[in-house]
């Protein structure tokens, strides 16, 4: 059975509705600000009056709470990267300005022209197309948009001729990463925005991501939210529901140094700064750190690369801003041989981004996460299967994490695998 999804805006009351038997994923919405998430059985809906309002009561003040600095503002996270909001939220939840949280959902209006966004493709021309009309639809439109096309072919030659104003790059060597690498070479703008050819951006999207670095003057990446686009089957609600998809966190959340050094133990969960498919950052950070890392992402280890990057930027330094008022929607793997091979992929590139970073810099965490920690969350896993809702899937997806985790291992540990490389 599918999923409905539907988009809703607390300001007007508005109360999810159950068409069918169907179960009700809603996207909880402040004007342009995107407030929280709910899943509800059909039984559950309508939702009462009441409901809503302490919906809107509990979502508003963790708003006010991350985004006025009078409680300072961003969030801080945990070293899981959750967001620390509770001290602000007692702060916050006995009054709630409303009027306060109208001002702040209201839509960014920054001038995108210092952005180019950079989409890389691999003969998925479908996908491409929509990526590129949603692109072309913003009310803020980018000062560049740049497709590099990663196929033997150039298939993607096409469909990127048939929107005006978005130039072609073929890159033939075959690497995620060598694609984002060639796009970073091309672009000339000072902000660089990167998404998949499977998403389709929200219309404010480039003015939210520009917004986000105009207010915070010392962020060097910023993340945003990745929603679903369907859960249409089995496979994209497991990953959504079960794995976690790309997170669910409707507050920003601010990783620097602190975050940085108080994790090193067990080495800093980059990877929870964000994803991928939506993602941007000042162009001059990859002058200082460098670009990605072409051993990690799709056609080398299998992903991680952005993740790596995220972790060279907080050695350096820097500043990830997580923003989630930046929307994309994501078109999650349909059927479950495309999830699998994506789990597989996903861990073998974790655990050789871990040998990597632990290579580049001596930071012993990272070798405590790949030969400790992960075994103890594959035996957990395990041992917790029994008792699970989803055991049967979720016992295929362990078994292909721990193919993922033996073949990063030797990926990363193979003669030349962990040496840094210059960019």
């Amino acid at each position: 059975m599918s999923w409905e999804l539907q988009h809703l805006d607390l300001r007007g009351g508005a109360a999810p509705v159950a068409d069918g038997a169907a179960p009700v994923q809603v996207v909880w919405w402040w004007d342009a600000l995107p407030v929280g998430s709910a899943a509800y059985l059909p039984a559950e809906l309508p939702l009462g009056d009441d409901q809503l309002r302490d919906l809107a009561a509990r979502f508003a003040a963790e708003q006010l709470a991350t985004r006025l600095p009078t409680f300072g503002g961003a969030a801080a996270p945990d070293s899981h990267g959750r967001p620390l909001i509770e001290p602000a939220l007692d702060a916050v939840r006995d009054f709630v300005d409303f009027a306060a949280v109208d001002a702040l959902a209201a839509p960014a209006q920054a001038d995108a022209s210092a952005l180019a966004v950079i989409v890389c493709t691999r003969d998925r021309p479908q996908a491409l197309a929509g990526c590129l009309a949603a692109l072309r639809a913003q009310r803020r439109p980018p000062g560049e948009i740049l497709v590099v096309d990663n196929s033997l072919e150039g298939s993607a030659r096409a469909v990127a001729g048939a929107h005006p104003g978005v130039r072609w790059l073929h890159e033939p060597r075959p690497g995620l990463s060598v694609a984002r690498n060639a796009g970073l070479r091309a672009c000339t703008r000072p902000l660089v925005a990167f998404t998949d050819d499977d998403t389709r951006a929200h219309p404010n999207w480039t003015a939210e991501l520009v917004d986000a670095f105009e207010r915070h003057p010392e962020a060097t990446a910023v993340t945003g939210l990745v929603l679903p686009a369907a859960l249409d089957t089995e496979a994209e609600r497991f990953f959504q529901f079960d794995m976690g998809g790309f997170g669910s966190r409707h507050v920003p959340v601010r990783f620097d140094a602190r975050f940085f050094a108080a994790n090193l133990a067990l080495a800093p969960q980059v990877w929870r700064i964000g994803a991928g498919a939506n993602m941007a950052f000042r162009r001059a950070v990859f002058d200082r750190v460098g670009g990605f890392d072409e051993r990690l992402g799709a056609g080398a280890a299998g992903c991680s690369e952005d993740s790596e990057l995220w972790y060279r930027i907080l050695a350096d330094g820097g500043v990830c801003l997580y923003e989630p008022r930046a929307v994309v929607d994501h078109h999650h793997r349909a059927d479950w041989r495309s999830l699998r091979a994506q789990m597989r992929a996903y861990m073998r590139g974790h655990v050789a981004a871990l040998l990597i970073q632990h290579a580049r810099f001596g930071h012993r965490g990272n070798l405590r996460r790949a030969l400790w920690q992960l075994p103890g969350y594959f035996l957990n896993t395990a041992l917790d299967l029994p008792i699970r809702r989803t055991r049967r899937a979720r016992g295929i997806v362990l078994w292909e994490q721990l193919r993922g985790w033996a073949s990063g291992l030797a990926f990363a540990l193979r003669p030349g695998g962990r040496r840094p490389r210059s960019y």
